[in-house]
């Protein structure tokens, strides 16, 4: 579904203190009332959803960064990661610019994911390595309650409905087709799960255990990689005004990556650049495999291109002939391969997919390892 489709929310306004008690605590049943229950009505949940998200987001506007620290932060320790979250407090107001929210939810639907992980492992043995997957568990179910379960599935969790994670991560979503209001319900879910999780914790009496994160080692590999300087920078900036690797609507994104890396930025530019070489590869295995209509954006209906099927050795999902790897030829698939998946940790493997599954600690990412993507 397209987050920025003018007919996903009902007309009207919610009362923030229906949704929030005086005392801070999330009020779970108004906003698990907005799900519709007849086979989980994704596209009706999220139309009702629209009023609570806008409510939440004019709410967290209208507090300083003082007042959102105090109220929010203790309950985003359970992710491991609160000073991102309250980090992105700080962006706002994200309609500053069109490009922070997308990347305000990719830093935070990583973190949640992780967060999910460490909370399924205190009753199951094995974490699903899929977000749909996990968030379908019985035993996420079982801590948080299967209605809070479909709340976050209409966000994040089903192609049916807003699937905000997959379809950022996977380089669909242009920088204007998603609203701020999104950041600002999910920073909200994110603070009402850590406030379950206490009273899961505090009646089981057990302790929530934070799996380690991944060490890159060998960085002294990456030193093949040249600085990228300034004068480097500027090259960079005329070619992608250019370049037809890059798609026009996408092009604020990679100018955006690049005064992050300017700013010593380095994970926010390494986040945004990996979902948009995969946007870039998917535009090129679009072309060389004469299928125009897989580079459409993702959609409940219709199997959509990510680079899983983009970097397959020799056939696509219909038994055709994968071209884009004679295309492109072996050193270049290898280093698009290292850089998106995670067999091994290794120096290019700072990829999508430690990234995306918060598995790397994103404040840690550093100067050497964000180059190799430019």
């Amino acid at each position: 579904m397209l987050a920025g489709d003018p007919v996903t929310t009902f007309k009207g306004t919610f009362d923030f203190n229906n949704i929030v008690t005086e005392n801070g605590e999330v009020v779970w049943k108004t906003i698990a009332g907005c799900v519709s229950y007849q086979s989980l009505d994704y596209q009706r949940s999220v139309r009702l959803l629209g009023p609570v998200c806008e409510a939440v987001h004019l709410h967290f506007l209208s507090l300083t960064k003082g007042q959102f620290e105090t109220q929010y932060m203790p309950w985003f320790q359970w992710t491991s990661f609160p000073e991102v979250c309250c980090f992105l407090k700080y962006l706002m107001p994200w309609e500053a610019s069109s490009l922070l929210p997308s990347l305000s939810l990719m830093k935070l639907t990583s973190c949640l994911e992780r967060a999910l992980g460490d909370v399924f492992l205190l009753i199951g043995k094995e974490c699903p390595f899929l977000l749909r997957d996990l968030l379908a568990s019985e035993e996420l179910a079982q801590v948080f309650g299967q209605s809070v379960m479909n709340v976050l599935k209409v966000f994040i969790g089903s192609p049916c409905g807003l699937n905000l994670r997959n379809i950022l991560w996977h380089g669909f979503a242009s920088p204007q087709e998603i609203p701020p209001k999104y950041c600002s319900m999910m920073l909200l879910l994110t603070a009402g799960l850590g406030q379950l999780l206490k009273s899961y914790l505090e009646h089981t009496e057990v302790t929530l255990a934070h799996r380690s994160f991944v060490t890159l080692k060998n960085l002294e590999d990456l030193i093949v990689f040249p600085d990228v300087t300034s004068e480097v920078l500027w090259v960079l900036e005329q070619v992608m005004m250019k370049s037809t690797f890059i798609l026009k609507i996408m092009s604020p994104y990679w100018k955006f990556a690049l005064t992050k890396f300017t700013s010593h930025r380095f994970a926010d530019c390494t986040i945004l650049l990996l979902s948009q070489l995969e946007t870039g590869l998917r535009r090129v295995f679009a072309a060389v495999n004469q299928c125009p209509d897989r580079l459409l954006t993702a959609e409940s209906t219709a199997l959509y291109t990510t680079f899983d099927e983009v970097n397959i050795g020799k056939t696509m999902s219909d038994g055709k002939i994968n071209q884009l790897p004679l295309f492109l030829g072996e050193p270049a698939m290898v280093i698009f391969e290292s850089s998106h998946t995670l067999t091994q940790p290794s120096p290019l493997s700072c990829s999508k997919t430690v990234f995306a599954f918060g598995g790397l600690y994103i404040c840690a990412v550093e100067k050497v390892k964000c180059r190799c993507k430019i």
